[in-house]
């Protein structure tokens, strides 16, 4: 008996170059409509991660707050904030009395509006 010993069949070799176009253009990632849509997930995931993480710091105390007992009064026109607060005030620190005020009123900056409502620290 005769064996007859064939050459092996050159496998195909793989390039780890990325594929190059007829127009020059080297191949680039592109994302199927699910890929984009999990990619998109994640980053959610992630935000709402940081999120949940952040917001996770309790601002509350375990002391009892004593609530401020308030008027509340409504702005004239031309009235001022520092107007309001100097008539408040009986120890002459107006800034405090300001300070009170716009935290009582939640309140960024002095700008008033005729007929505004506004929560003072009730006269003595």
């Amino acid at each position: 008996m005769s064996t007859m010993v064939l050459p092996a069949a050159a496998a195909p070799t793989r390039t780890s170059r990325p594929a190059t176009y007829a127009d020059g253009r080297r191949g680039e990632l592109r994302l199927t409509r699910r890929g984009r849509l999990v990619v998109f997930l994640v980053g959610l995931l992630v935000a709402v991660a940081v999120a949940v993480a952040f917001a996770g710091v309790s601002v509350a105390t375990a002391e009892k707050g004593e609530p401020v007992p308030t008027d509340v009064i409504v702005v004239g026109s031309g009235v001022t904030l520092w107007d309001i607060a100097a008539a408040r005030t009986d120890d002459g620190d107006v800034r405090a009395m300001i300070s009170t005020i716009q935290e009582l009123n939640n309140l960024d900056g002095g700008m008033l509006v005729a007929g505004q409502r506004l929560l003072v620290p009730a006269a003595d």
